[in-house]
């Protein structure tokens, strides 16, 4: 892919040249061609924070980064043993977090994807959950995929999630995660009723069946309100930077 397509794409939009699908379509099949972190006010609000944890919040976990009233939402269905999944994080997701997420531009939200070729990823979804209801989601989601190679190899997730957090708070998590801490494939969950966590990554799944994911990473984009077509694998940050940029100088 190269930095001009996404510049002349935006060009001819704004003089009215490519009409919205057309535009939509040219983006998916560029991405398809695999384009390849004062001392009393702090106390305080770490105080606040505290007794808002206290109670363990109700409804789904959330699993979203920034503001809902950004002018670009990109929603991103996943699998944490992914070595692709993991690529985009490390190197798209995680920039873009400090930087246009950080600063309004993009409201980032993440869909569990779990494959069932992956021994753990379902298991790592319901920890990401877990974590997600304490308001621990972001700094576990970076821990699953930092040590993707390390718990995929045996199976220890609970190492690295109670690495990313204080005690207290993964002691939170653990409870949460009762019953929850076999191995198990998406088929099987389904069938299976002891863990509290897993209508919300079935929940995930359904809305990706929908779109359809057929491969993970799989994203979709929306500019004001308008969405463009899925698209999946890698895409580099500055390149995705530049598309940014190509809607939000609309």
């Amino acid at each position: 892919m190269n930095l001009c397509s996404l510049s002349s794409l935006a060009n001819n939009l704004r003089k009215g040249r490519l009409p919205w699908p057309v535009l939509l379509v040219l983006f998916a099949l560029i991405l398809g061609l695999g384009v390849v972190s004062p001392s009393a006010t702090g106390t305080s609000r770490k105080a606040a924070r505290r007794s808002v944890r206290a109670i363990e919040p109700s409804g789904p976990p959330i699993k979203a980064y920034g503001s809902k009233d950004a002018p670009i939402t990109m929603e991103v269905f996943t699998d944490y043993q992914c070595p692709s999944c993991r690529n985009l994080y490390e190197n798209t997701l995680r920039p873009m977090i400090n930087d246009y997420v950080a600063s309004g531009k993009v409201y980032l939200i993440h869909h569990d994807f779990p494959l069932p070729m992956h021994k753990y990823s379902f298991e790592a979804a319901r920890w990401a959950n877990a974590a997600a209801r304490v308001g621990e989601f972001a700094s576990v989601e970076a821990a699953l995929y930092d040590n993707q190679d390390a718990w995929g190899a045996d199976g220890n997730i609970a190492k690295y999630v109670s690495a990313a957090m204080s005690g207290a708070e993964f002691k939170r998590v653990e409870k949460l995660m009762d019953g929850c801490m076999a191995p198990v494939s998406p088929e099987a969950a389904q069938n299976s009723h002891g863990c509290a966590l897993d209508p919300y990554i079935e929940e995930d799944r359904a809305i990706g069946m929908r779109i359809p994911v057929q491969a993970t990473p799989t994203y979709v984009i929306s500019y004001k309100g308008q969405h463009l077509p899925p698209a999946s694998g890698f895409v580099s940050w500055p390149i995705l930077k530049q598309f940014f940029d190509s809607l939000l100088s609309q």
